[in-house]
């Protein structure tokens, strides 16, 4: 029986030059997955909040020439630029937020057009993004996408699924700030949506739109007292104000729906999100993917889903 068409979306900016050459090769392949589409989505926007003091940021003839490649290897099949003509922006934003926003990225300088383009644009029923700096494991002969496509047909209340957020632990616990409920179908039931890897059903979560539009406060308090509808009206006529995160909306949306996100509890897939990004980290990663992919992991980790650096030297 053949799969449903999925594609597979990461996002790349300048930022992500010093590692992507690695962990994009490393993705594709640990997912194992006849991906419809591997596009690499580009943000050629210049860079916003903590991103412009990022390590290792280069130029945007670098971040074309590393993706060039990874085309060329076949690592990837296709090179798209973030659509920020006006007219797309305005279209997209009516149907995600029912408002007019001149924003394209958030207060940290994620790029919220971006992450609604890639969902816009995909070829496929499904789509499975992942940030560049992702680390996944996955038990040779499992696949994480096809049981979370099956998850996804049969609940239609799971808005969207990811692997275990960190290697297992031995009685299935997570270091979690966010509260979450083990399902017996195997998954754990989440409210918080998180941006960095999701496989979704588009048509579903076309369901979930239009999102409230969620601001960072401003320095005039009397702005913070507003309705969300009125705040965005008077930043969009000041040309001001900072949009909170995207997950961070689409979390309250879930909040007030039947929806959740679904963490599959399976110890056969999981992933890290690396904090540091320094020189030394780099230098290390080649042989820290080696270990992820080979599943091993330090005892200290298991259980956390950020990579505790200095365990793994």
């Amino acid at each position: 029986m053949a799969l449903p068409s999925c594609s597979l979306s990461i996002l790349v900016a300048r930022t992500d030059i010093p590692f992507m050459m690695h962990t994009i090769p490393h993705l594709v392949r640990t997912c194992n997955f006849p991906f419809t589409e591997r596009v690499l989505a580009v943000d050629t926007a210049p860079l916003t909040g903590d991103k412009v003091n990022r390590p290792g940021v280069g130029t945007m003839e670098e971040l074309r020439a590393c993706c060039n490649e990874l085309l060329k290897k076949g690592v990837i099949d296709k090179i798209v630029d973030i659509n920020y003509d006006k007219t797309y922006q305005h279209r997209v934003y009516t149907k995600h937020f029912d408002s007019r926003i001149r924003q394209t990225h958030n207060y940290k300088g994620y790029p919220i057009l971006g992450t609604i383009f890639t969902i816009e644009e995909s070829q496929s029923d499904y789509m499975l993004h992942f940030d560049s700096d992702m680390l996944l494991y996955q038990q040779s002969g499992h696949s994480w996408i096809e049981e979370g496509i099956k998850l996804l047909q049969e609940k239609p209340d799971i808005m969207a699924v990811r692997p275990l957020t960190g290697p297992p632990t031995q009685d299935g616990s997570m270091q979690q700030i966010f509260p979450y409920e083990l399902d017996s179908n195997g998954f754990y039931r989440f409210k918080f949506f998180g941006s960095r890897a999701y496989l979704i059903d588009r048509k579903r979560f076309d369901r979930l739109l239009p999102l409230k539009v969620l601001w960072r406060p401003a320095k005039t308090k009397i702005i913070n007292l507003l309705p969300s509808k009125i705040q965005t009206l008077v930043n969009y006529f000041a040309n001001k104000g900072a949009l909170d995160s995207w997950e961070v909306m689409i979390s309250k949306q879930l909040e007030n729906t039947s929806y959740f996100r679904a963490t599959l509890s399976s110890p056969k897939a999981w992933t890290l999100h690396p904090i540091k990004r320094g020189p030394e980290f780099i230098e290390a990663l080649p042989n820290i993917i080696e270990k992820i992919e080979s599943g091993w992991y330090p005892s200290e980790q298991a259980g956390h889903y950020d990579l505790k650096f200095e365990l793994w030297l």
